[in-house]
């Protein structure tokens, strides 16, 4: 069991309507313009379809579609990475109003039309009447080959990504490589001319400080003689001035004791002034005007200066943009060596096409695999003889997809030779087709729910028997609703529901019901003679549903 129920209010001549549906083989039939699609268009519309203001009832604000299912397994790791709880049940809700404005909700959660594709792409899956018209473009053609064969194409068109950027990497290469020689001269230049200079983290600073020292050479040696004469005259000088004191307090120590502790402090005061009149001395010593160091110091500096306004940077950044040039040449060189990049390109080149090697050897085997399959179904949908094959051919050029392509080819009647699909088969042998090739790979998509909207159209009789009975088989596994208008395919099912058209105070509208035995006998009835059902009809639709399900009869009853 998958789709459980359907809600809609307001939606195309549907007032309000909520279908409870069943596991199996469920058919939907009725009178032309009844509405039989509007439950597909329904389904549609809440599982992330353009949303038209044409599907809301006339009159009306606001149309709204609600859908449940059960929650199958395989949807969960999605559900809980969009954000939406993950429970036994799994409900849809849209809504469109006539300004256009969408609404959409998963779980009772804000979701958008894209997330409802997405949950939908997992839930069912509609085969309609004109799906053949899948079957002649490439990239659908493509996706049903890879899903049969259950290949993926992901890691080639990765592969493909990439060796595709190598190839526009020495494309650019090839078409630049004179620019980036004279690039690549241009920087060598401006590097070695800084080179010369060789500038070192920090030596600016120093440079500064050296240069700010020699040239107030004779101003600090001025300041530290006047210091010491300060500090060391034996008249006038700091230190006698304090040798003094200390005397002065010590002859006093025997009246006044405390002075023996200011006696003490000067003392100290006296080594501190000892100590610096020392540090002066030395400072004085090693300290000479040199004119042959300064005149060093401003020429280096110079030069400093002249690279730094030739390259409008400070002096203090040169050490930086010398280490940037070196960066820069270093990628001209890796850019410029050709070689490297050809070696890339090939090694990229084979990796793919290693890959596409691999793809598509499961891609022929598959196809010999679904030509069998579907050629055995189309025998039973009346085209004995016909022959339906899947062509694996070499693309002109290597793709993100792989280096194959795809074509399904057909040959209607015996004899003839296989020619694209869609150049030899007639509306309605496309139809079953489309239907043969549904059967045949009904057992590789995981959506538990297959809807087919009036499929086998252009069939008829023992031909809509066949469709019928695959419809059955595909019950079995997979909850299948099918709008038919063919009393074969209806009497095969395993419930039925009726669509009929109502004329109301506020309009048309639609009424959906299930019908039970006898109403099952009158509506195949109906679908075989016409309105008024006779005792023949009536007989011949008994018959059928004896026949074709007599499960479902005692079911109904």
């Amino acid at each position: 069991m998958a789709l459980q129920r359907i809600t809609l209010r307001d939606f195309v001549i549907v007032h309000s309507l909520e279908l409870n549906l069943s596991s199996g083989f469920t058919v939907l039939t009725g009178e032309t313009g009844a509405g039989k699609s509007i439950l597909i268009d329904a389904l549609q519309f809440v599982l992330g379809s353009r949303a038209d203001i044409g599907v809301i009832r006339d009159g009306c604000e606001k149309t709204s579609v609600f859908a449940e299912f059960d929650c199958p397994a395989h949807i969960q790791p999605w559900l809980n990475e969009a954000g939406f709880k993950a429970d036994d049940a799994l409900t849809l809700r849209r809504t469109l109003d006539s300004q256009g404005k969408s609404r959409a909700w998963i779980n009772g959660v804000p979701a958008t039309a894209t997330q409802l594709r997405a949950a939908g792409s997992r839930l069912l899956e509609i085969h309609g009447q004109h799906a053949w018209q899948g079957l002649i473009r490439p990239e659908s053609v493509r996706s049903l080959l890879d899903d049969f064969a259950g290949t993926s194409t992901e890691e080639v068109a990765r592969l493909w990504v990439h060796w595709r950027s190598d190839q526009k990497i020495l494309e650019q290469a090839l078409q630049g490589q004179a620019a980036l020689e004279r690039e690549r001269e241009r920087l060598q230049w401006q590097i070695n001319e800084v080179e010369k200079l060789a500038p070192a983290e920090g030596e600016w600073d120093e440079l500064e400080r050296q240069h700010s020292r020699l040239s107030h050479a004779h101003a600090l040696m001025e300041c530290v003689t006047a210091s010491l004469q300060l500090i060391q005259n034996d008249e006038t000088g700091v230190l006698h001035g304090l040798t003094q004191i200390q005397s002065l307090l010590d002859a006093q120590q025997h009246i006044e004791p405390e002075f023996l502790q200011f006696s003490s402090v000067v003392a100290s005061s006296r080594d501190l002034v000892a100590d610096a009149a020392h540090s002066l001395q030395t400072y004085l010593r090693r300290t000479d005007v040199d004119p042959y160091r300064f005149a060093m110091l401003d020429s280096r500096m110079s030069l400093w200066m002249a690279l730094a306004r030739r390259y409008k940077r400070q002096p203090r950044d040169l050490a930086e943009l010398l280490r940037g040039w070196k960066a820069q040449m270093q990628q001209l060189i890796a850019a410029a060596d050709i070689e490297k990049l050809q070696l890339n390109e090939a090694e990229s080149a084979r990796v793919y096409r290693a890959a596409t090697q691999i793809l598509s050897k499961a891609r022929n085997k598959a196809a010999t695999q679904l030509s069998k399959t579907v050629t055995q179904a189309m025998q039973g949908l009346g085209m004995e003889g016909g022959k339906f094959e899947v062509s694996v051919a070499k693309a002109r050029e290597p793709l993100s997809h792989g280096i194959d392509e795809i074509r399904f080819l057909v040959a209607a009647h015996p004899g003839m030779t296989p020619k694209p699909i869609g150049k030899v088969a007639s509306g309605g042998e496309l139809s079953r087709i489309s239907l043969a090739i549904a059967v045949a790979t009904s057992e590789i998509g995981l959506a538990p729910t297959l809807i087919f909207d009036e499929v086998d159209s252009g069939v008829g009789g023992a031909v809509g028997e066949t469709v019928g009975r695959l419809m059955q088989q595909l019950g079995s596994s997979r909850q299948i609703l099918a709008v038919t208008h063919l009393p074969q395919v209806a009497a095969c099912a395993r419930h039925h529901i009726k669509v009929a058209k109502r004329k109301k105070a506020e309009g048309i509208t639609s009424a959906v019901f299930a019908l039970k035995k006898e109403q099952r006998v009158n509506e195949i009835a109906r679908m075989l003679g016409g309105q008024r059902a006779t005792e023949t009809t009536l007989a011949h639709a008994r018959e059928m549903l004896q026949t074709a399900s007599p499960a479902a009869l005692l079911k109904g009853s």
